[in-house]
């Protein structure tokens, strides 16, 4: 149990570093999670997302964060309706308003395939719920986690229709194909896809968690943070290796320039957004940091797998989710030292 729960820690502590070990891996040994990829069930519509090993592992990374839920803290959350109200709200506006910024700066862009590519994944990172991470952030800053907890929870089982209507706003942001496919997702996959892969494994572990005891749990806790670990950095691999390589193959610094100026203005933003709202609200910083943390992570793993799925022909869309991926946790980092232990 002790080994289990060291692992389990020792994993959380390096996440970023493994991140960053597992895209070197994926630019430099692509075939296996190429292999992996193919590994799954066709889809019988062409606009639906098909059943593939990486929308299995998001289920799977999804019913632990549900089953990882503390029922005491749910029964609280009417009591912080108020922040975490206006907290998910926030969070689904700010990528909005830099997208819709990004979009107008981008047409000054020289490439407008580039500028195209990083529009439609600012638009995935925008449509995707709260990260069940920051949850554990939140946790790290001795945060409340009655409202860390609500607002994945609340962003969460509203995917199903906010995904779809942020995916169908981005389509009028973009141009082309890329318009194009946005509006089949938002149409038929999107809304169906968080409902069967990412509402239903999380209230399924959220149910499983009530019927265990107290102990139970407590034994199982370390093996699902050490599962959800490699699942994460497993996802990360499958998804780096369609565009990566390329990156590296064919390298453009002007372009992972520009993504990375953009990807950084966006963390900014987002994590910005939630100081803003704190400072408005006037909460305590037990309140400050599930706000941050909230507000600032998107669950770009799901992300990801919508993007590697509906995407596939445009390898080029991922690199913006893989680099906020990587940068949202550098920004959790940052918020945590200068702002919350300040």
């Amino acid at each position: 149990m002790i080994r289990l729960s060291s692992l389990a820690h020792f994993l959380h502590a390096r996440l970023l570093w493994l991140l960053v070990a597992v895209y070197v891996l994926a630019a430099l040994l692509p075939g296996p999670a190429l292999f992996l990829r193919g590994i799954g069930l066709p889809s019988s519509d062409g606009a639906a997302l098909p059943l593939t090993l990486p929308t299995m592992l998001l289920a799977v990374l999804l019913f632990n964060a549900g089953f990882g839920a503390r029922l005491s803290a749910m029964r609280r959350i009417g009591q912080s309706s108020l922040v975490l109200g206006t907290g998910t709200l926030v969070n689904l506006l700010a990528p909005v308003i830099a997208t819709v910024a990004a979009s107008v700066l981008l047409r000054f862009w020289d490439n407008p395939v580039e500028a195209q590519n990083v529009l439609t994944g600012m638009v995935l990172i925008a449509s995707m719920p709260v990260a069940g991470s920051s949850t554990a952030w939140a946790q790290n800053a001795e945060g409340d986690l009655t409202v860390s907890l609500g607002m994945v929870l609340v962003s969460t089982a509203l995917s199903p229709l906010t995904t779809p209507l942020l995916l169908r706003a981005g389509s009028f942001l973009t141009t082309g194909a890329w318009s194009h496919r946005l509006g089949e997702l938002a149409g038929h996959g999107a809304g169906q896809f968080l409902l069967l892969f990412v509402l239903v494994p999380s209230v399924a572990g959220m149910l499983l968690r009530a019927r265990c005891s107290d102990e139970t749990a407590k034994r199982i806790q370390p093996v699902l943070k050490i599962a959800n670990s490699l699942v994460l950095l497993l996802l990360c691999y499958l998804n780096a290796a369609v565009s990566l390589p390329q990156l590296v193959a064919h390298p453009d610094l002007e372009f992972l320039s520009m993504v990375l100026g953009v990807m950084v203005a966006l963390c900014l933003v987002m994590f910005g957004s939630g100081w803003v709202l704190s400072r408005v609200l006037r909460v305590d910083r037990s309140r400050q940091a599930p706000l941050i943390f909230g507000i600032g992570m998107n669950n770009n793993g799901t992300g990801l797998v919508v993007a590697g799925s509906a995407m596939a022909g445009y390898p080029l869309v991922l690199v913006p989710i893989l680099l906020y991926n990587l940068l949202q946790h550098v920004a959790a980092g940052v918020a945590d030292r200068l702002l919350l232990r300040a």
